[in-house]
């Protein structure tokens, strides 16, 4: 079965990578087995078997990963890793050198944030934070040096939008490379390469794993200079995705195109019914009409996700009381789980971000970001009712 040649995508999630192997001594597996081995023997001396040495440089299981992984985002490279910011620290150590410049969003995951301003400075790579939901300012923060664009769209957590192709024109104006991290909305929902992304960075412990089970992260591109360097790295810095969480998230990216559904039919259902509550002060959901890039986000993807946004009347105390007393709902970082979470970014996802950026972004101490599962809606919203009675 040639899968570039099946046009959906949940076909695609669930036979891209996986297709039977027929040759003779084969067994036709359904489902790619968890190859465990680390090394692989060889007939002649100089001669790899079908290309496989040493599992860090190459495996079975993950290659198939990759693959699917690269069919949903309609790119020819996949490269899966042992979590989001491994993949984030492969991209950069590839790409860039000491003295080169960044500009990225203003609203990104603190995680990468840290990444940027608490490691990477130290070998002289500089970033300037722009708010990038207005591209015209990411292209004044260009500079000579600038090397690299880095956006998230919806961003994290007050899902701003970028204008993912807007900004690819001034990238590609500058010779500057792309990046765009779509873990928010999956490839389900949205395709950055196509609107003009070089790479696309996931973390697929998110929506693509999509079960709070296994780590990890990908990047995936077209571009075949990019890929053989961060191929180079990735088995350099053996930042690698396991065997079993390989198995593991091809598993759980089969279910990908109903989960997304589900979680974006119940984030609006919630988002709706905080809108009205006298105890909120505001809901941020780029499928509600009135986020101001609303028409934004409906033109450049299919769907709005299932991450919401809102702040609470009162102060942190009020926001802590609140999360404290949900019950259907955990209190817990992370993202993309087919159960709901939720969280307080100021004092968790967040936090490693000084208070004075965070109030300059606009995460204020009661802005509470919500990962909506894909339970009975009624439940989860009786669940907020209660919480906040």
């Amino acid at each position: 079965m040639n899968t570039k040649d099946l046009p959906g995508f949940a076909t695609k999630a669930i036979h891209a990578g996986e297709e039977p192997d027929f040759r003779s001594g084969a067994t036709g597996d359904v489902v790619v087995p968890i190859h465990l081995s680390t090394t692989f023997a060889r007939e002649k001396v100089g001669l790899p078997t079908a290309g496989y040495e040493y599992t860090r440089s190459l495996n079975p299981t993950r290659k198939a990963l990759e693959s699917k992984l690269a069919a949903l985002e309609n790119a020819d490279h996949g490269l899966a890793f042992s979590s989001g910011l491994a993949a984030e620290t492969v991209l950069l150590t590839a790409l860039l050198k000491s003295g080169d410049h960044i500009v990225a969003f203003d609203d990104l995951y603190g995680g990468s944030k840290r990444l940027f301003n608490n490691i990477f400075n130290k070998y002289d790579i500089r970033v300037t934070f722009v708010d990038a939901s207005d591209a015209s300012l990411v292209e004044k923060a260009i500079t000579p040096q600038t090397r690299l664009i880095w956006i998230e769209s919806p961003s994290n957590p007050l899902l701003k939008i970028c204008d993912i192709a807007a900004i690819s024109r001034i990238s590609a104006a500058q010779g500057l490379i792309l990046v765009v991290d779509n873990t928010f909305l999956s490839p389900y929902f949205q395709k950055p390469l196509g609107l003009g992304a070089d790479i696309v960075v996931h973390s697929s412990t998110k929506y693509i794993g999509g079960h709070s089970d296994v780590l990890g992260g990908a990047l995936l591109l077209n571009h075949s200079g990019y890929y053989e360097k961060l191929q180079y790295h990735q088995n350099a810095i053996g930042a690698v995705l396991s065997p079993f969480d390989s198995y593991l998230t091809l598993r759980g990216v089969k279910t990908l195109a109903l989960r997304m559904e589900q979680h974006q039919k119940n984030a609006l259902d919630i988002a709706k019914y905080l809108l009205k509550h006298p105890r909120i002060k505001r809901v941020i959901y780029p499928g509600l009409d009135n986020h101001p890039q609303h028409a934004l986000a409906k033109a450049q993807a299919s769907g709005y996700g299932g991450v919401l946004s809102f702040e609470i009347n009162g102060n942190q105390s009020d926001a802590e009381v609140f999360l404290e007393k949900l019950r259907v709902f955990a209190l817990a970082e992370s993202l993309g789980g087919v159960e709901s979470l939720v969280e307080l970014p100021a004092v968790m996802t967040h936090s490693s971000v000084p208070p004075e950026i965070r109030e300059q972004v606009g995460i204020s101490d009661t802005l509470i970001r919500v990962s909506v599962g894909i339970e009975d809606v009624d439940d989860l919203i009786a669940d907020l009712k209660q919480a906040l009675a």
